[in-house]
C-alpha cells in the first residue's frame, strides 16, 4: 500500500469515524487531507499560447496538517519572519501544559489555547519590565506546538525573545547573565495560568469532560498550584534565526511527514520517529490507535498557533524600527537557510513557452 498519510486518511477514516463522535475540527482535515491533489477540491485547465499543449492541475487542501502544502508556505513564512528579527541574540523559553490538564485541553481547545498564549506572554512581559531583570520592552514570537515526538498529545508553548529591549528610545540588555531565574518563571506562568482557568470554571465557559464536577475541577487547581510546572529555559542564541528555522518545521505539515511511514496495512502502521536524547525508533498502532493520535492535532479553524508580541507585534513597526537602528551588532553569524527551489513552470514540447492558467475546474465527485 502507498506510504502516505494522505492514503492512510482516505481508506481508514471512513470507517474510524462512523464508530466515534468526532469533533468538527477533525471531520474537516481527514476531509481535506484525503483529497489534497485530487479532483474532489477542483482545479484549472494550463494551455500553451500555440494551443498544442494542455494540463490539469488539482488544487491543494492547504491544510495546517498537510505535509504535502507544507513548503511553499514554510518558504514563504520564513521569509517574512526573518525580515521581522531584529539582529540581536534571542532566548528560546518553552511553556509546557501540566499533562493533568490534557483531558481538559480536549474539550477546550480553543479556550486553553487562548489562556496558554496569554500566561507564557503576561509572564515574559512583565518580568521583563522589571528593573531587576530587564526594565525594557523586548520582542516576542510565540508558537503553539501539541505533539510529542511519538504523536502523543503535549501543548506547549515555544517563545522566541529577544536578548534585550526598548526602553522609551534606547535599547537595553538584560541585567543578569541568566536573563531570567527559572523559578521564578515558573512560579508566575503557572499562577497566572491557573488563575486565567479558574475565571473560566467560575463563568462556566469551561467545558469539563462528562466524568468531572466543579468541584473536582477547583480541587485539582489548587493541588497544581503546590506543584513545580516545565520550563524549559534554553541558552542565550547568538541569533534567533536557528530557533526560527526549528520553528518552521512546526509551522506546517503536521506532527508527521509521509517519509517518517514504514508500512501501513488494515491492520498496523508503523512509524519511525527519534525520542528525545535517544537513537530513532519505531512504533506500530492500530489504524484507529493511529488516527485517534494524528487527528487529536487537528488545529482549531480561525485559531493562530503563531503569534507577536512586544517589539514583534504587528502595531509595533516604528518602535522595531528604532531598536534596530541601537541593536548591537551579533558577535556570531546567523546561520544559512536555504529555501527550497520552487518547481520550473512545465513548458510546451512544440512552443518551448510555459503552460498558461486557461480556465477553473469545478469539484468532482470522482476523476474523470
Amino acid at each position: 500500500m502507498t506510504l502516505s498519510i494522505n492514503e492512510i486518511l482516505r481508506r481508514e477514516f471512513p470507517g474510524y469515524a462512523r464508530s466515534r463522535r468526532l469533533p468538527a475540527r477533525q471531520h474537516r482535515a481527514a476531509w481535506l487531507l484525503s483529497r489534497c491533489g485530487r479532483s474532489e477540491l477542483g482545479g484549472h485547465l494550463e494551455r500553451c499560447p500555440c494551443a498544442q499543449t494542455e494540463r490539469i492541475v488539482w488544487h491543494s487542501c492547504k491544510h495546517r496538517l498537510c505535509p504535502r502544502c507544507a513548503r511553499k508556505v514554510k518558504d514563504q513564512w520564513l521569509e517574512r519572519e526573518r525580515a521581522r528579527l531584529l539582529p540581536c541574540a534571542h532566548h528560546h523559553i518553552i511553556f509546557t501544559l501540566p499533562h493533568e490538564l490534557l483531558d481538559w485541553w480536549r474539550f477546550n481547545q480553543a479556550a486553553m489555547g487562548n489562556a496558554l498564549f496569554a500566561a507564557a506572554a503576561a509572564t515574559l512581559t512583565e518580568l521583563l519590565a522589571d528593573q531587576r531583570y530587564l526594565g525594557a520592552c523586548p520582542g516576542m514570537l510565540l508558537a503553539l506546538h501539541t505533539w510529542s515526538r511519538s504523536l502523543a498529545l503535549h501543548p506547549h508553548i515555544h517563545a522566541l525573545v529577544t536578548d534585550g529591549g526598548l526602553d522609551g528610545a534606547q535599547w537595553r540588555l538584560p541585567r543578569r547573565s541568566h536573563f531570567l531565574p527559572a523559578l521564578v518563571v515558573k512560579a508566575l506562568f503557572r499562577g497566572k495560568l491557573l488563575a486565567a482557568l479558574a475565571r473560566l470554571l467560575a463563568k462556566g465557559t469551561l467545558r469539563l469532560p462528562p466524568d468531572w464536577s466543579p468541584e473536582r475541577a477547583r480541587s485539582l487547581i489548587n493541588r497544581l498550584g503546590r506543584l513545580r510546572w516545565q520550563v524549559w529555559l534554553c541558552e542565550r542564541y547568538d541569533h534567533g534565526q536557528g530557533v526560527l528555522l526549528y520553528l518552521a518545521r512546526y509551522l506546517r505539515g503536521g506532527p508527521l511527514r509521509d517519509t517518517q511511514l514504514l508500512a501501513t496495512s488494515t491492520q498496523q502502521i508503523v512509524m519511525r520517529y527519534r525520542p528525545h536524547g535517544a537513537p530513532p525508533t519505531t512504533m506500530t498502532l492500530t489504524p484507529p490507535a493511529w488516527l485517534a493520535r494524528y487527528l487529536e492535532h487537528a488545529p482549531v479553524t480561525g485559531q493562530h498557533a503563531l503569534r507577536h508580541y512586544g517589539l514583534y507585534a504587528p502595531t509595533a513597526t516604528a518602535r522595531r524600527e528604532i531598536a534596530r537602528t541601537q541593536v548591537p551588532p551579533p558577535t556570531a553569524r546567523a546561520p544559512r537557510y536555504h529555501a527550497s527551489h520552487p518547481r520550473p513552470a512545465p513548458r510546451c514540447p512544440h512552443c518551448a513557452q510555459p503552460l498558461r492558467f486557461a480556465h477553473r475546474l469545478p469539484p468532482q465527485r470522482s476523476p474523470p
